[in-house]
């Protein structure tokens, strides 16, 4: 069963569901995309099936989906399962006996701009106890960086509060907890029926520098498969304990020095957003959707055996903060792309609805080109 919602929907999504006559919640959203399919179904159809399937699976593209999963399926174990991931603090009560010795501390706003900076402890990360990519993300290391969070944070929290719903980010409550060193990478994948842990691909998530936090680039080779599978898969095995995940689709953040691997979040019910999951099928010729909902498991050894050495990569173009939207004429998409050794697909999004122009798939057999792309000015591709 899949859902569908904004922000948006990718093509091979829509593709895969038709060829498979996959079954779809009839919403807004997959009446528009998905015109005359034969397998949208209403909820109390959804409902129905849900109720009479011990091994009820469902997709959602994106988080925008939530509020209608807990009001209609609440009588499954989804709606819990989901809150575990969303809720932060709820996530690291859930690690602590894997990690026992991390700090995290629940704070509401106000309470934030009522500690005393000189009595903090030094590096952490400030950031919404329920959020959705960068939005509200404040790396601290020191008692300027966090005049600045008390400064801007009222500003920023309006700004994300007008693009995502609650149950994509809630302003009311932030978590603050301690800095995880190492490189971070993302991991697509599901708990089967049986409670095992899918591995189905790996991002490294590389940054500009210490202090950026955005999601502009993530990227995917040979390399970051065979050098963090194992060790991932076993994390996923630990953590699907604990929660008692089945039938449950997630993309998790993590953060990894040298042995030691400490998650950052779960993502619950979708792959990376915003279609970017979809690297898969241009890197490894993977359908993750297909294996999610048909329970299959990627041939890792098979599939790195036949894989070139390239990185294959996407981006999250963001609109800059020093743009002013109204004042948008176009994109100049062409100069863009031209800084791209090998672009495989460019995915135009609505800038004046969404915080991003693009999202572009590439492939490259040089990291160079990952670096580049992290220092482009993206404000150099807007016609004002």
């Amino acid at each position: 069963m899949f859902i569908l919602n904004p922000p948006y929907i990718s093509e091979l999504l829509k593709e895969t569901i038709k060829k498979n006559k996959y079954k779809v919640v009839k919403n807004s959203a997959s009446v528009e995309e998905m015109t005359d399919y034969e397998f949208l179904l209403d909820d109390s159809s959804v409902i129905d099936i849900a109720k009479n399937n011990k091994d009820f699976k469902l997709y959602a593209n994106s988080e925008n989906s939530i509020e209608w999963i807990i009001n209609n399926l609440d009588f499954t174990d989804i709606p819990q399962k989901i809150n575990l991931c969303k809720d932060k603090v709820k996530f690291r009560k859930l690690l602590q006996r894997i990690y026992p010795d991390f700090y995290f501390r629940e704070i509401t706003v106000d309470e934030i701009k009522l500690l005393d900076k000189n009595n903090l402890k030094y590096p952490f990360i400030l950031k919404p106890a329920v959020g959705f990519l960068s939005f509200g993300v404040y790396p601290v290391k020191n008692e300027a960086d966090f005049e600045r969070v008390i400064l801007n944070i009222d500003k920023d929290i309006d700004n994300f509060k007008n693009v995502f719903p609650k149950e994509v980010v809630d302003s009311s409550k932030f978590i603050i907890e301690e800095m995880i060193d190492g490189e971070e990478y993302a991991v697509d994948a599901y708990y089967n029926s049986r409670g095992e842990a899918v591995i189905l691909n790996i991002f490294h998530h590389p940054f500009f520098d210490e202090n950026d936090v955005s999601d502009r680039i993530y990227y995917t080779s040979k390399k970051v498969i065979q050098e963090n599978i194992k060790e991932f898969q076993k994390l996923l095995t630990l953590i699907g304990k604990e929660a008692g995940f089945k039938n449950f689709p997630m993309h998790i953040e993590v953060r990894r020095n040298g042995n030691k691997i400490v998650p950052i979040e779960i993502n619950p019910m979708r792959f990376a957003g915003w279609c970017v999951t979809d690297l898969a099928s241009f890197a490894y010729n993977i359908n993750i959707y297909e294996c999610f909902e048909d329970e299959l498991q990627p041939d890792w050894n098979k599939i790195l055996n036949s894989t070139d050495e390239a990185f294959y990569y996407f981006i999250c173009a963001d609109i800059p903060s020093n743009i002013d939207k109204s004042k948008i004429k176009s994109v100049d998409y062409d100069s863009f792309i031209s800084k791209l050794s090998h672009p495989l697909e460019v995915r135009k999004i609505d800038y004046m609805k969404k915080p991003l122009f693009a999202v572009i798939f590439g492939k490259t057999f040089e990291y160079e080109e990952i670096k580049k792309v992290l220092s482009l000015d993206l404000s150099n591709f807007f016609i004002i």
